[in-house]
């Protein structure tokens, strides 16, 4: 039987809020600008989560009708406080939608961007014709998603639930390395839809503080299918987090500055032909 899609915690989700926005921001800073039309521009943020990113979309595009979509009840609940209209005259929304069948009409937006969200899905880059299909020419689709699964803390947590106490419950319900491609195959992929790409990595050095920050972290994202597998048996679930912490502290060890934790993003911006 698949594994249950996780549930999510927008509250932990926000608590490196700082942290996680950056990846966001560098990614828009290389978005070039969208097509002239004689009407607001149209931008989609597929996986906006809280919407707390989504928002600053208008900073950039004030007249734009912005669309956050996400297949959480949680975060469409928290992002939906932000909705209405945006100080430079556009407007912000949300409405549920899932990556693994988001199709919409061509030509439907001037930019597509998915912000830390396609790695929760299986074969996301098989979507790419569709997407590039909704651009209007000249548009643009957008993403990062992170590039750590070879980590220690990805490691350690798929180690760990596949261990001899825990495989029984959670054999099956963690990602692995292949979850997304490295820049190149991005690249490749999106340039043979005839777009131009620029496709990189980063890996920044979050300084965490905190008690057992790293496993602060994770409960906010990676280890959420961990505790929706385990989400009705207290027991179980303290003490894999208590077995998982143990692990982390020493994969990240504390400094005198706090805990380092090294987190590798890919990115890759795709302009499609046509008029800019």
């Amino acid at each position: 039987m698949p594994a249950a899609a996780p549930t999510w915690d927008p509250q932990q989700y926000l608590r490196h809020a700082g942290h996680r926005s950056r990846p966001f921001l560098d990614l828009l800073a290389r978005v070039p600008e969208l097509p002239a039309a004689d009407r607001p521009p149209r931008v989609a943020d597929l996986g906006c989560g809280p919407g707390n990113a989504t928002r600053l979309l208008a900073d950039r595009w004030p007249t734009a009708h912005i669309t956050g979509f996400d297949n959480s009840p949680e975060m469409l609940a928290r992002a939906d406080e932000l909705a209405g209209p945006t100080v430079g005259g556009g407007r912000l929304d949300f409405a549920p939608a899932d990556a693994t069948d988001w199709t919409p009409p061509p030509g439907t937006y001037d930019l597509i961007l998915s912000n830390a969200t396609l790695q929760w899905v299986p074969g996301h880059s098989d979507s790419f014709p569709a997407w590039i299909a909704a651009l209007t020419p000249g548009g643009t689709f957008a993403f990062q998603v992170p590039g750590n699964f070879d980590a220690p803390s990805h490691v350690l947590m798929r180690d760990l639930a596949a261990s001899p106490r825990w495989r029984d419950r959670l054999g099956d319900v963690l990602r692995h390395g292949d979850a997304v491609l490295p820049p190149g195959a991005y690249l490749e992929r999106l340039a043979d839809l005839g777009c131009e790409v620029d496709a990189w990595e980063t890996t920044y050095q979050h300084l965490l503080q905190g008690a057992d920050p790293a496993l602060d972290w994770v409960k906010g994202t990676g280890l959420r299918p961990v505790l929706t597998a385990l989400a009705d048996d207290r027991g179980a679930t303290e003490a894999f987090l208590a077995e998982y912490a143990e692990l982390l502290r020493v994969a990240y060890p504390r400094t005198t500055h706090g805990t380092v934790f090294p987190f590798r993003r890919v990115f890759a911006v795709a302009r499609k032909a046509g008029d800019a």
